[in-house]
């Protein structure tokens, strides 16, 4: 019974100790916080700060980008963190992280639905009418098989962009539309005057989860890749996916 208590004593102690290093660390980001906020601007707006397990570094989050502070907020670090022995890239994994969305939350019923073969590997894809690269995207989708796509019409690039995303919506057939646009420059007919688009709602939708390029890719684990990506590229990330 003795030894017992003493081992219960042992790792109520334990877990006080990281309680109270925890309640330290989350005090030390405050601190940095209110350092840094003055420094970077009025129109800086701070979503987080948060101690890094490298160099003794600060990680501060504003939307997308990630900079990086010292505990005295004295130097600001632009750029990215890489390991000198591996070259991992901390920085862009942690971005990644950041950057994941739940899949299962994306209003579906505001994308274009593609399905080529069985269906089963599903993507989401956010491309403008007026995008080269996603005509680029759009012709590497020809070779791939076995996949189930959600185009989301994001304009973004042009003023005409959400004109041709309404006309391609307002078609009996979307997807053949939008394929006749992206593949072979055919134009979708006018749109009738009573068809609604969701182009309000994706464009607020892409705004949220900070899309600033086209194409941006969503796999089904949530991850996204920003730009086209060629067949093999495409085929390995979805091959990756459990």
């Amino acid at each position: 019974m003795k030894y017992s208590n003493l081992a219960t004593l042992g790792a109520t102690a334990a877990l006080c100790l990281m309680a109270t290093a925890a309640l330290a660390e989350t005090a030390q980001e405050q601190s940095v916080r209110k350092l840094i906020e003055p420094r970077l601007g009025e129109d800086a707006k701070i979503d987080s700060v948060t101690k890094t397990p490298y160099g003794g570094l600060f990680e501060i989050r504003t939307g997308s980008e990630i900079l990086y502070t010292d505990d005295k907020a004295q130097y600001l670090f632009v750029g990215r963190v890489l390991d000198s022995k591996t070259l991992q890239d901390y920085t862009k994994a942690r971005q990644d992280d950041l950057n994941k969305i739940k899949f299962s939350d994306l209003p579906l019923d505001s994308a274009m639905k593609m399905v080529k073969g069985n269906g089963k590997r599903v993507i989401a894809v956010f491309e403008d009418p007026n995008c080269g690269y996603c005509k680029k995207f759009r012709q590497t989708l020809q070779d791939v098989d076995n996949v189930t796509v959600y185009t989301f019409m994001y304009n973004i690039l042009a003023p005409d962009s959400a004109v041709k995303s309404k006309n391609i919506w307002c078609t009996a057939d979307r997807g053949k539309a939008w394929d006749d646009w992206m593949l072979n420059g055919k134009v979708a007919p006018t749109a009738p005057a009573n068809c609604t688009s969701p182009n309000d709602k994706v464009f607020a939708l892409g705004q949220k989860m900070h899309i600033t390029g086209t194409p941006t890719v969503f796999f089904a684990d949530g991850t996204r890749v920003p730009g086209a990506i060629d067949a093999k590229a495409l085929e390995a990330r979805l091959a990756s996916i459990k």
